[in-house]
């Protein structure tokens, strides 16, 4: 669900930030040389019955004399980096235009390896009933689209199919997004509630499973392969700890590289191990629908996974000009690509 909700207003980010930031308890190194004193353990939130490339990458040893410190389970991205950037936490992660919204609002925080994205595999689908008129951007509208919450990926992904497909900004204003939770998006479908939704993962597979529903297109039919979305940490922790960062960095590129390479089944069966033994009460039936890690090859940032959102985000006045990538991110901490 991380890459689909939306970020807190943009001033009380900027507020929050200012006023915490620098605060970050006891995981915050002091203030002398760079790598002198670094950190060694990393909070951060969880999501219920998954296991993310962090918890793998400890779990297969990439993390070194670095440990996690889980604090609880994040409700959506946005608010995942906003605690990572007033200091509650040390890293978090969201849908690339939810970071670009926080860093324009003053947030200091710093993208540095993607952590998810979608794939011929792994990807959100956008699905009408089987006997529904819509097959082209046009029958979008004056029609009502199920997603998890407003402002997020699939806000902007269907922002920018109806663009893309010719629709006028007022056209795309007729085009209604309905917040519906994702368990209930299927049914919302079915019953004629909505007119489309969006569905991915295990939501997906019992949607399709059950019949009777078709894709009107994707993600993945939109972009082809791409990052959704990076975990970020706060650029006075990266100055303080630029080995921990390192560490941190690479061991997720590693874990990347290992759910890219090894045998689906495996996968699984290690998920599954990570949840069992971490003992939070999770249910492990959802990871049997794991297809792949659907990031690009280990966790590159590129200009790209920003600029693809530039028009969706002047639209809904989150920029005003072309962005800037390169202040979002830096790839210098991933040890797999980085000289």
């Amino acid at each position: 669900m991380k890459r689909h909700l939306t970020i807190l207003s943009a001033a009380a980010a900027v507020v929050i930030a200012l006023t915490v930031s620098g605060c970050g308890g006891p995981s915050v190194a002091g203030t002398g040389a760079p790598g002198a004193n670094e950190v060694k353990e990393l909070r951060y939130q969880g999501w219920a019955n998954t296991v993310t490339l962090p918890e793998l990458a400890e779990d297969l040893g990439y993390l070194g004399d670095v440990k996690l410190n889980w604090v609880g389970n994040t409700i959506s991205g946005p608010q995942d980096i906003q605690s990572a950037a007033t200091g509650q936490t040390d890293f978090g992660g969201a849908f690339a235009g939810a970071v670009v919204k926080l860093i324009e609002a003053g947030a200091p925080v710093k993208a540095v390896i993607n952590y998810y994205g979608e794939d011929s595999k792994t990807f959100n689908g956008y699905y009408v009933k089987e006997d529904s008129p819509i097959r082209t951007a046009r029958d979008f509208i004056g029609k009502k689209i199920a997603v998890n919450t407003l402002g997020a990926h699939s806000e902007a992904v269907i922002n920018t199919y109806l663009r893309k497909n010719g629709l006028s900004a007022d056209e795309i204003k007729q085009v209604q997004l309905v917040v519906v939770p994702p368990n209930d998006t299927e049914e919302a479908i079915r019953r004629g509630q909505v007119d489309a939704g969006s569905l991915g993962s295990i939501l997906q597979d019992k949607a399709i499973a059950n019949g009777g529903l078709r894709s009107v297109f994707s993600d993945f039919d939109l972009f082809g392969s791409f990052a959704g979305g990076p975990y970020v940490l706060r650029e006075d922790f990266i100055a303080k700890n630029p080995n921990t960062t390192r560490t941190f960095t690479t061991a997720v590129a590693k874990a990347i590289e290992w759910e890219r390479t090894t045998p689906r089944k495996e996968v699984i069966a290690r998920f599954t191990k990570i949840l069992k033994e971490r003992g939070r009460n999770e249910n492990p039936a959802a990871l049997q629908y794991w297809k792949s890690v659907g990031v690009p090859s280990k966790g590159e940032i590129k200009d790209e996974d920003f600029t693809r959102w530039n028009e969706y985000l002047k639209s809904v006045g989150i920029i005003k000009s072309d962005l800037d990538p390169k202040k979002l991110y830096t790839n210098e901490f991933n040890g797999l690509i980085s000289k």
